[in-house]
């Protein structure tokens, strides 16, 4: 089956923002642009859209696909970003898809990019899609926005804004994305944008990204996640995957049983079910979660930590499920699953209770 008509190329200088967006392969397969199964028949249940434009991306994070900083060779017609494709696609006719359906999408996520153009562009997108989808999340760029701009946002229709810190402490993230790149982000900027979106969007209707994996310990990373929960917004959980061509292509995935027990230290701390400052640490490495192995054990067997951590949706807590975006097919299948895009079953919990010793 060829692609749809309305998935473009990149080399069709018409298509860019805000009239074109990028959606991810998962998002892309599920509106019918492209054809494809997911593996164990998981479900996207929030449509991912990325602003595009023909110059790019002005920021260079080391990490990211999306990079100034990425070499040409890693670059095709669909510019990879979080492993997969990221293919053109027409706004309107993602509006008349979800318009159509499918039913078990309950939010839409837009992403924005360092790139001027994007805050203006940003809004008519969002407008766009607010009458045929009741949530709309903004990924936005601190760097390129201001409070004023936040109060359009959710004038636009947007409920919920994401600010990607990414890097748990302000060396990493200097050393990642700011000055050590040449990049034009900044640690303060973030989280001060992360402070003024809580008070434009309220608490819990703002969230941030961290990556685990990057080059800190999981005392630092345990600490940004009660910074954020302190402050009422929520915190989504990545495990770092080396990007071809970016310049951290050849840094290994973090090991399995240490984003595990991030995973499950988010999810005490962000339910109020254990306190940061109760769990203990030795060389930097969490070794006690604050409560006891009974509780553990029980919060374990949920299952619940260790899904993919999002924005709600209408029925569900993590709306946002991007399925295996942080494994390749092949560790999936293997069982290392990192972020579970539907709800463990028994014989993935009894993997995850292994992977936690």
């Amino acid at each position: 089956m060829a692609p749809s008509l309305d998935v473009l190329r990149i080399d069709d200088l018409a298509t860019e923002s805000s009239d074109y967006v990028r959606t991810s392969t998962a998002a892309a397969m599920t509106l019918g642009f492209i054809p494809g199964r997911f593996y164990r028949d998981a479900r996207l249940h929030c449509v991912n859209l990325l602003l595009t434009y023909e110059e790019g991306c002005q920021a260079k994070c080391a990490y990211c696909g999306l990079s100034g900083n990425r070499s040409a060779s890693a670059v095709g017609d669909n510019q990879s970003f979080i492993r997969v494709d990221w293919p053109i696609v027409s706004i309107r006719e993602v509006v008349a898809r979800l318009t159509a359906g499918p039913p078990h999408v309950e939010r839409v996520c837009v992403s924005m990019i360092t790139n001027l153009r994007a805050r203006e562009d940003t809004l008519t997108i969002v407008e766009s899609l607010k009458p045929v989808t009741e949530r709309v999340s903004v990924l936005i760029t601190p760097t390129i926005v201001n409070t004023e701009w936040l109060k359009e946002l959710k004038l636009a229709g947007a409920d919920m804004v994401g600010v990607a810190i990414d890097a748990s402490t302000p060396q990493l993230f200097d050393k990642l994305r700011g000055s050590g790149v040449g990049g034009p982000h900044r640690w303060d900027n973030y989280w001060n944008t992360l402070s003024e979106a809580l008070t434009v969007f309220g608490p819990r209707n703002a969230s941030i990204h961290l990556i685990v994996g990057v080059g800190e310990t999981e005392e630092e990373m345990v600490s940004a996640i009660a910074r954020a929960h302190r402050m009422g917004a929520r915190v989504h959980l990545f495990s770092f995957f080396p990007e071809e061509g970016s310049l951290m292509e050849t840094t290994p995935q973090p090991p399995l049983n240490q984003y595990r027990r991030m995973q499950l230290a988010r999810y005490l701390i962000e339910h109020d079910l254990a306190n940061s400052e109760e769990m203990t640490f030795e060389d930097g490495a969490l070794n006690g979660f604050g409560i006891s192995k009974e509780k553990a054990y029980d919060i374990i067997t949920l299952g619940l930590p260790f899904m993919t951590s999002g924005c709600p949706g209408k029925t569900m807590e993590n709306a946002c499920n991007r399925p295996y975006a942080n494994e390749t097919p092949a560790q999936a299948a293997k069982g290392l699953i990192r972020n579970f895009p539907f709800h463990p079953e028994k014989k993935d919990l009894t993997k995850i209770r292994e992977q936690l010793k």
